[in-house]
Parts: C-alpha cells; sequence; structure tokens
C-alpha cells in the first residue's frame, strides 16, 4: 500500500475529529457533561495523531544520507507509536480520571439536555464515515486475512492505527450517548461519570494495542510469509543459484524492504558468471517484490550433505 492510500484515511479522519471535537466542547461548555469533556479531549487527541501520521509520513519520503543510509522509512513507525502513548496518556488516563472524580461527585444536566444528544448523534454519523473510508483503503491491501489479523501483521502503520482509532471513536460515542442519556432521564450524573470511566477504559485498551504493534515495527520486522515465499521463487526461478542457505529480511520502512541472503553456486562458475547471476536475481526479485528495494546477495558453495539438501532456512514472521 503506497503513502497516499495511507493518507487518504488519515486526511478523513481528521477533517471528521476537528469538526466534531469543536462541537463537542460546545456540548461541554453548555451542559458540564463529563461524558462531552472525555469525548472532546478524545477527539482533539485523535486530531492531534493523525496530524503526526502526516508529518511522519512526510519525514519518512526524505532521502537516504550517509548518516542514515537505509532512509528514513521508520520515522512512520516512530510516530504512530507516539499516537498511541498520546492516545493511553492524553485520551485515556484524562478520561478515567474525570470518569472518577464525576462519580464521586455526581451532577445531573439541568440545562441544554437535549445539545448532548445532538451532538453525539451528529457525531456518530461523521464517525460513520471516516471509519468508511479507512475500510475501504484497508479492504484494497488485506486480501483474505481476518481485522486482527491484518492488524498484527500490516507493516504499513497509518491503516491499523486509524481503524482501531475510528473504531474506538465509535464505540466511545456509544457510551457518552448511553452515559448522558441516562443521566438525563435519572437525573443522576453518576451515569455520566461511568461513561466517561468507560471511555478511558477503552482509549487505554486500544493505546496498550497499538504500542505492542508498533513496539515490534520499530523493533523490526521481517516480510510476511507471503513475501519470503515470493522472493524464494525468484531466486530460484533460474538456474543461477542451486539453492539457498539462508535468507533473512526486515523492514526498514513500510515500503522499504531489506533482503540478505547466502546462495548456493556451482563450484565451477566462474567470477564473471557468478557477477552476471547475481545480477539477474536481484531484477527477478524486484519484479516480483517491488518493496524489496535493498538486496545484497552473497554467493558461497553449497557444503550441506546431499541428504540433507532441500531445505531453504529463512526468517519469517512469527
Amino acid at each position: 500500500m503506497s503513502a497516499g492510500g495511507g493518507n487518504k484515511a488519515v486526511v478523513a479522519a481528521l477533517a471528521a475529529n476537528l469538526g466534531i471535537a469543536a462541537t463537542k466542547f460546545v456540548a461541554f461548555a453548555l451542559t458540564r457533561s463529563s461524558s462531552m469533556l472525555a469525548e472532546g479531549i478524545h477527539s482533539l487527541v485523535d486530531s492531534g495523531n493523525q496530524v503526526l501520521l502526516l508529518i511522519g509520513g512526510k519525514r519518512a519520503r526524505r532521502e537516504a544520507t550517509p548518516k542514515h543510509p537505509f532512509g528514513f522509512g521508520r520515522e512512520r513507525y516512530i510516530y504512530a507509536f507516539v499516537v498511541s502513548i498520546m492516545l493511553f496518556f492524553v485520551g485515556g488516563l484524562f478520561a478515567l480520571y474525570e470518569g472518577y472524580h464525576k462519580i464521586s461527585h455526581p451532577e445531573a444536566i439541568h440545562s441544554w439536555q437535549w445539545v448532548p444528544i445532538v451532538v453525539l448523534m451528529v457525531g456518530i454519523v461523521l464517525e460513520s464515515m471516516s471509519f468508511r473510508t479507512a475500510i475501504h483503503e484497508t479492504n484494497q491491501i488485506r486480501g483474505g486475512a481476518s481485522w486482527p489479523e491484518f492488524i498484527r501483521r500490516s507493516r504499513v502503520p497509518e491503516l491499523p492505527v486509524i481503524l482501531l482509532e475510528d473504531f474506538a471513536a465509535l464505540i466511545g460515542l456509544v457510551l457518552a450517548l448511553f452515559g448522558v442519556g441516562l443521566t438525563i432521564l435519572t437525573g443522576n450524573g453518576v451515569w455520566d461519570g461511568m461513561g466517561t470511566a468507560a471511555i478511558g477504559l477503552l482509549l487505554v485498551a486500544v493505546a496498550f494495542v497499538l504500542a505492542v504493534e508498533m513496539k515490534s515495527l520499530l523493533v523490526g520486522e521481517s516480510a510476511t510469509a507471503e513475501t519470503v515465499a515470493a522472493i524464494e521463487r525468484a531466486v530460484l526461478a533460474g538456474d543461477e543459484a542451486e539453492r539457498i542457505i539462508h535468507m533473512r529480511t526486515v523492514h526498514v520502512g513500510p515500503e522499504d524492504l531489506l533482503v540478505a541472503a547466502k546462495i548456493a553456486v556451482r563450484h565451477d562458475d566462474t567470477a564473471a558468471a557468478v557477477a552476471r547471476g547475481i545480477d539477474a536475481i536481484e531484477r527477478r526479485i524486484r519484479g516480483a517484490v517491488p518493496i524489496a528495494k535493498m538486496i545484497y546477495l552473497e554467493p558461497d558453495i553449497d557444503r550441506t550433505p546431499a541428504v540433507g539438501r532441500g531445505a531453504t532456512p529463512v526468517l519469517t514472521e512469527g
């Protein structure tokens, strides 16, 4: 998936969250509902998160330098990790504190009671539109993977972040509607606080999932099993290599894959023939896997006993 595809979902989410945040803060100013305050902070944090994702995408496109010879692709992972931390500390913990405060000191909503209901209903519609855009962009690259599998295995950080943020936003709006609605019906502000606390728990859970996934990408993940298999087929498609002795892959960015392999060549090949063979293999790999932009192939003589040949030890994802 290209950065442009991810950016479309990010921009759609940013536009929705800015509008929703403004209306939520107006509703809070009129009603003093803690659920509306928590939801306003939530939307504001989400807006900041989307700005960070856009900045990370722009910085990741910088050219490689002697100090950073593999480029800056992982900046997208760094900014996505910062997003998860912001969602946890600013969004989740604030909502938990506000919920605890409102449960301890409940206040009923006496004025402008219809405002938060209208705001939340409009917010659900806008968030649904943003969520639909994220789903559409994701379906173009998801294949047959389930949603949890896609979030766990995706090497592109923006779409999992936006998917989980939009999902959390929709559930949060429903929780806020539940808390505000029961507060208006019963006159008991504890329901408002419970809705706020539930929003906080939701944001903390989503932030934890995102932090775990982004940390794994930052440490460095291998290519997917499908990509590794495509590289193997490309290497062995010709007669230049007898087999792959071992191979390692690692993402240095969402669209930048490093491939390093030791390949067995015939013992009687000349140096010129080996060099031509490596060039041919590299061309086939890049044709099969365009994101394989850094390829290092080491020719060697296969010293494995004949009975042990046939297996190709490679490093794939866990």
